[in-house]
């Protein structure tokens, strides 16, 4: 089938299986390889993107179901110019990331959370965060990230 997704603001127009994965159709068809494929099973979040602005477990969901909707990945959230996101610059600052495995969904799933709460409280953060994993960095950081990218004082 033939599928066309607005992907960081270009259309991909690709021919795909009807069983193509969302995760799979941006990695092999969009040829973007920021988001990870983790687990296959919804459960680390490493493959989270936003879809129509929404965060979305990207292996969880049909490149069909994408048809004609707009995709956000890692790579899509810079302006441009070498400059960084203010989350990525914030993951960066705050060292919120070791591995960088979670990192494109963590920081996608920050991104979507703040949309929807621009000031959250650290347990606020926690919360909505708890649908990814991180097995290198115990959250701390992660958390203050997300703080800083907010405009709050981080506590150290």
């Amino acid at each position: 089938m033939k599928v066309s997704i607005e992907v960081n603001g270009e259309t991909v127009a690709e021919e795909v299986e009807d069983r193509t994965l969302l995760v799979h159709y941006l990695r092999e068809n969009a040829g973007l390889t920021g988001t990870n494929i983790g687990c296959d099973t919804t459960s680390c979040g490493a493959c989270t993107v936003l879809l129509d602005g929404e965060s979305v477990k990207s292996c969880t969901v049909l490149a069909a179901q994408a048809d004609g909707h707009r995709v956000t990945t890692v790579e899509g959230l810079a302006p441009g110019d070498g400059e960084l996101h203010p989350v990525q610059r914030a993951f960066r600052e705050q060292h919120g990331l070791q591995c960088g495995f979670c990192t494109p969904g963590m920081i996608m799933a920050s991104v979507s959370l703040l949309a929807e709460n621009p000031k959250p409280t650290r347990e606020q953060v926690r919360e909505g965060l708890e649908g990814n994993l991180c097995r290198c960095t115990g959250y701390h950081n992660i958390v203050n990230a997300v703080i800083e990218a907010s405009g709050q004082e981080v506590d150290r």
